[in-house]
């Protein structure tokens, strides 16, 4: 084969090839956006804007598919009133949950999915001490909200259970046991729906991962 045809050939070879594995040639651009770029995560945002009253706390929102604790300052509605002070301060944490982060934190990649118009209650009569009754059924909730609402829980010192979370829902289901754990901050899709249930002044071990 002389030099010509064999250049030839090999400038036809990629064009055969294409057309084998049913790719057609072009020539036209294709424009497949922007890189992908991964969220920063930065949970350090400028303090702008009128000082607001209330106590400071961790609420844990979703980054990059793991749970992140951000420091607010929390105030305390007086819309709805409730005796009990963990539940008040539980309700603090459930509304400011419920707001979408500011548009700082957006960019950073936080977002929330506990859903709005959750409500939080005090505990029945019969139910074990520290107990929280949610508007909604615990378990029916999407897990990267039940994650951020055991996580959010778990960290406030003024909601009693050293780390462990017991929650109920509006209806006549016992209360169930929830821990947030390192596992459950990484891998929040991943909490169990169903906690472990709790008698009054029983002591189990609640459900982690």
């Amino acid at each position: 084969m002389t030099r010509t045809r064999w250049t030839a050939a090999a400038l036809a070879l990629p064009v055969l090839l294409a057309s084998g594995c049913g790719i057609r040639a072009t020539t036209v651009p294709v424009d497949v956006g922007a890189a992908p770029s991964r969220v920063s995560c930065d949970t350090t945002s400028p303090t702008t804007g009128t000082p607001v009253e209330g106590f400071r706390a961790r609420l844990q929102l979703v980054c990059g598919s793991q749970l992140i604790g951000v420091d607010r300052i929390v105030r305390i509605s007086e819309k709805q009133p409730v005796r009990s002070t963990p539940a008040r301060v539980a309700r603090a944490l459930l509304e400011e949950l419920e707001r979408q982060p500011s548009a700082a934190e957006r960019d950073n990649g936080f977002s929330s999915e506990v859903p709005v118009g959750l409500d939080v209650s005090a505990p029945r009569a019969e139910d074990p001490a520290g107990t929280l009754r949610l508007s909604r059924r615990p378990e029916d909730l999407p897990p990267l909200a039940l994650a951020q609402l055991v996580c959010t829980f778990a960290g406030s010192a003024a909601v009693p259970g050293g780390g462990r979370v017991v929650l109920g829902g509006p209806d006549a289901d016992p209360p169930r046991a929830w821990e947030c754990t390192e596992a459950v901050r990484a891998r929040p899709e991943a909490v169990p729906t169903l906690g472990e249930i709790v008698r009054p002044g029983s002591t189990p071990s609640p459900s982690a991962s």
